[in-house]
Protein backbone atom coordinates (compact mmCIF):
# COMPACT_ATOMS: atom_id res chain seq x y z
CA UNK A 1 0.00 0.00 0.00
CA UNK A 2 1.06 3.56 -0.65
CA UNK A 3 1.55 6.47 1.86
CA UNK A 4 0.01 9.51 0.49
CA UNK A 5 2.85 12.23 0.78
CA UNK A 6 1.34 14.11 3.98
CA UNK A 7 1.33 10.77 5.75
CA UNK A 8 4.90 9.42 4.51
CA UNK A 9 5.96 12.99 5.47
CA UNK A 10 4.83 12.17 8.76
CA UNK A 11 6.41 9.24 9.21
CA UNK A 12 9.92 11.13 8.44
CA UNK A 13 9.43 13.68 10.40
CA UNK A 14 9.20 11.22 13.65
CA UNK A 15 12.65 10.23 12.88
CA UNK A 16 13.87 14.07 12.54
CA UNK A 17 13.81 14.09 8.82
CA UNK A 18 13.65 17.77 7.94
CA UNK A 19 10.78 18.85 5.60
CA UNK A 20 9.10 21.66 4.35
CA UNK A 21 5.83 22.97 6.08
CA UNK A 22 2.68 21.40 4.36
CA UNK A 23 -0.89 21.07 5.08
CA UNK A 24 -3.47 18.52 3.28
CA UNK A 25 -7.03 20.02 2.12
CA UNK A 26 -9.79 18.43 1.06
CA UNK A 27 -11.51 21.39 -0.54
CA UNK A 28 -9.76 24.73 -2.59
CA UNK A 29 -11.85 26.78 0.20
CA UNK A 30 -8.98 24.87 2.61
CA UNK A 31 -6.22 24.80 0.14
CA UNK A 32 -6.52 28.58 0.25
CA UNK A 33 -6.82 28.85 4.28
CA UNK A 34 -3.58 26.46 4.37
CA UNK A 35 -1.76 28.25 1.99
CA UNK A 36 -2.31 31.88 4.27
CA UNK A 37 -0.83 29.96 7.31
CA UNK A 38 2.20 28.75 5.99
CA UNK A 39 2.85 31.63 3.80
CA UNK A 40 2.87 32.25 0.40
CA UNK A 41 4.67 31.54 -2.45
CA UNK A 42 3.23 27.62 -2.50
CA UNK A 43 3.24 24.31 -4.08
CA UNK A 44 -0.17 22.90 -4.70
CA UNK A 45 -0.57 19.09 -5.19
CA UNK A 46 -3.01 15.71 -5.39
CA UNK A 47 -3.21 13.95 -1.93
CA UNK A 48 -3.75 10.45 -2.58
CA UNK A 49 -2.21 7.12 -2.44
CA UNK A 50 -3.46 6.09 -5.55
CA UNK A 51 -1.87 8.36 -7.51
CA UNK A 52 2.04 8.16 -8.05
CA UNK A 53 3.24 10.57 -10.95
CA UNK A 54 1.50 13.38 -9.91
CA UNK A 55 3.35 15.67 -11.83
CA UNK A 56 2.90 13.33 -15.21
CA UNK A 57 -0.57 13.79 -14.69
CA UNK A 58 -0.60 17.57 -14.49
CA UNK A 59 -2.02 17.21 -10.75
CA UNK A 60 1.20 19.82 -8.81
CA UNK A 61 1.08 23.46 -9.64
CA UNK A 62 4.41 25.54 -8.15
CA UNK A 63 4.79 29.00 -7.13
CA UNK A 64 0.96 29.85 -6.46
CA UNK A 65 1.25 33.39 -4.96
CA UNK A 66 -2.13 34.24 -3.71
CA UNK A 67 -5.22 32.47 -2.46
CA UNK A 68 -7.09 33.20 -5.76
CA UNK A 69 -4.18 30.85 -7.53
CA UNK A 70 -4.51 28.92 -4.91
CA UNK A 71 -8.47 28.01 -5.24
CA UNK A 72 -7.97 28.11 -8.92
CA UNK A 73 -5.31 25.28 -8.66
CA UNK A 74 -6.75 23.10 -6.16
CA UNK A 75 -9.92 23.06 -7.81
CA UNK A 76 -8.28 21.98 -11.35
CA UNK A 77 -6.29 19.47 -9.37
CA UNK A 78 -9.15 18.24 -7.21
CA UNK A 79 -11.53 17.22 -10.48
CA UNK A 80 -8.65 15.23 -12.29
CA UNK A 81 -7.55 13.59 -9.28
CA UNK A 82 -10.91 12.65 -8.08
CA UNK A 83 -11.52 10.81 -11.19
CA UNK A 84 -8.45 8.76 -10.37
CA UNK A 85 -9.16 8.38 -6.75
CA UNK A 86 -12.80 10.09 -5.47
CA UNK A 87 -11.11 10.26 -1.90
CA UNK A 88 -8.34 12.52 -3.08
CA UNK A 89 -7.04 15.76 -1.45
CA UNK A 90 -4.52 17.99 -1.74
CA UNK A 91 -1.76 19.13 -0.34
CA UNK A 92 -0.52 22.71 -0.10
CA UNK A 93 3.41 23.24 0.83
CA UNK A 94 5.96 25.98 1.22
CA UNK A 95 7.85 26.62 -1.52
CA UNK A 96 11.70 25.26 -1.05
CA UNK A 97 14.38 27.74 -2.03
CA UNK A 98 16.39 26.62 -5.01
CA UNK A 99 19.18 24.51 -4.17
CA UNK A 100 21.21 21.48 -5.22
CA UNK A 101 18.67 18.42 -5.12
CA UNK A 102 19.37 14.90 -3.97
CA UNK A 103 17.81 11.87 -3.83
CA UNK A 104 17.50 9.72 -0.72
CA UNK A 105 15.88 6.13 -0.55
CA UNK A 106 15.70 3.04 0.62
CA UNK A 107 14.33 -0.48 -0.33
CA UNK A 108 13.90 -3.98 1.46
CA UNK A 109 16.15 -6.11 -0.66
CA UNK A 110 14.99 -9.89 -0.49
CA UNK A 111 18.76 -11.08 0.34
CA UNK A 112 19.99 -8.25 1.82
CA UNK A 113 17.40 -6.30 3.89
CA UNK A 114 17.29 -3.13 4.26
CA UNK A 115 19.24 -0.51 2.10
CA UNK A 116 19.53 2.71 1.64
CA UNK A 117 20.90 4.82 -1.73
CA UNK A 118 21.70 8.26 -2.21
CA UNK A 119 22.33 10.16 -5.66
CA UNK A 120 21.93 13.54 -7.66
CA UNK A 121 18.14 14.17 -7.61
CA UNK A 122 15.68 15.62 -9.76
CA UNK A 123 15.40 14.22 -13.10
CA UNK A 124 19.14 13.44 -13.18
CA UNK A 125 18.33 10.03 -11.04
CA UNK A 126 16.66 9.17 -14.37
CA UNK A 127 19.14 10.52 -16.38
CA UNK A 128 22.26 9.64 -15.25
CA UNK A 129 21.79 6.76 -12.68
CA UNK A 130 24.35 7.85 -10.53
CA UNK A 131 23.30 6.20 -7.54
CA UNK A 132 25.65 4.80 -4.48
CA UNK A 133 24.04 2.18 -2.47
CA UNK A 134 24.86 0.72 1.25
CA UNK A 135 23.40 -2.49 2.71
CA UNK A 136 21.62 -0.54 6.68
CA UNK A 137 22.64 -0.16 9.37
CA UNK A 138 24.43 3.19 7.80
CA UNK A 139 26.15 5.40 10.22
CA UNK A 140 27.21 9.17 9.53
CA UNK A 141 31.19 7.83 8.43
CA UNK A 142 29.06 5.13 5.85
CA UNK A 143 26.65 8.08 4.84
CA UNK A 144 29.56 10.48 4.19
CA UNK A 145 31.11 7.38 1.97
CA UNK A 146 27.86 7.24 -0.32
CA UNK A 147 27.78 10.94 -0.50
CA UNK A 148 31.59 10.91 -1.87
CA UNK A 149 30.86 7.82 -3.83
CA UNK A 150 28.68 9.35 -6.52
CA UNK A 151 30.10 10.85 -10.00
CA UNK A 152 28.32 14.10 -9.10
CA UNK A 153 30.20 14.64 -5.77
CA UNK A 154 32.28 17.65 -7.16
CA UNK A 155 28.30 19.16 -7.73
CA UNK A 156 27.57 18.94 -3.90
CA UNK A 157 31.23 20.37 -3.44
CA UNK A 158 30.71 23.47 -5.16
CA UNK A 159 32.42 22.74 -8.50
CA UNK A 160 32.85 25.92 -11.27
CA UNK A 161 31.90 28.79 -8.15
CA UNK A 162 28.92 26.96 -7.01
CA UNK A 163 28.69 26.97 -3.12
CA UNK A 164 29.33 24.02 -1.31
CA UNK A 165 26.02 22.15 0.29
CA UNK A 166 26.00 20.92 3.59
CA UNK A 167 27.36 17.85 3.53
CA UNK A 168 26.80 16.86 7.20
CA UNK A 169 23.06 17.59 7.00
CA UNK A 170 22.74 14.86 3.96
CA UNK A 171 24.50 12.67 5.94
CA UNK A 172 22.37 13.09 8.77
CA UNK A 173 19.08 12.32 6.58
CA UNK A 174 20.87 9.06 5.46
CA UNK A 175 21.46 8.18 8.86
CA UNK A 176 17.79 8.88 9.63
CA UNK A 177 16.64 6.99 6.47
CA UNK A 178 18.64 3.82 7.27
CA UNK A 179 17.58 4.20 10.82
CA UNK A 180 13.52 4.34 10.02
CA UNK A 181 14.33 1.14 7.53
CA UNK A 182 16.09 -1.06 9.91
CA UNK A 183 13.42 -0.10 12.64
CA UNK A 184 10.05 0.02 10.74
CA UNK A 185 9.48 -3.67 8.77
CA UNK A 186 6.72 -2.60 6.93
CA UNK A 187 8.06 -0.16 4.80
CA UNK A 188 9.01 -1.29 1.90
CA UNK A 189 10.27 1.43 -0.04
CA UNK A 190 11.13 5.12 0.61
CA UNK A 191 11.84 7.57 -1.54
CA UNK A 192 12.47 11.21 -0.83
CA UNK A 193 13.06 12.93 -4.04
CA UNK A 194 14.43 15.63 -4.29
CA UNK A 195 16.19 16.39 -1.03
CA UNK A 196 16.51 20.36 -1.35
CA UNK A 197 20.59 20.77 -0.10
CA UNK A 198 22.00 24.31 1.02
CA UNK A 199 24.70 25.85 2.11
CA UNK A 200 23.47 25.52 6.04
CA UNK A 201 21.22 22.67 6.06
CA UNK A 202 18.73 20.12 3.70
CA UNK A 203 14.92 19.23 3.29
CA UNK A 204 13.56 16.80 1.78
CA UNK A 205 10.23 18.71 -0.51
CA UNK A 206 8.78 15.41 -1.57
CA UNK A 207 7.98 11.99 -0.05
CA UNK A 208 6.85 8.46 -1.20
CA UNK A 209 6.54 5.33 1.07
CA UNK A 210 5.12 1.95 0.09
CA UNK A 211 4.20 -0.69 3.17
CA UNK A 212 2.82 -3.74 3.65
CA UNK A 213 -1.13 -4.19 3.61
Amino acid sequence: MMLNEQEARELLARYGIPLNESRAASSAAEAAEAARHIGFPVAVKALSGKIVHKSDLGLVELNATNPGEVILAAGRILSVAREIDPAAGVLVSAMAPPGVEVIVGGKRDPQFGPIILFGLGGIFVEIFRDISVRVAPVDRAMAMDMIDDVKGYAVLKGARGRKAVDLEALAGILVAASRLMMERDEVLELDMNPVMAYGKGAIAVDARALVRD
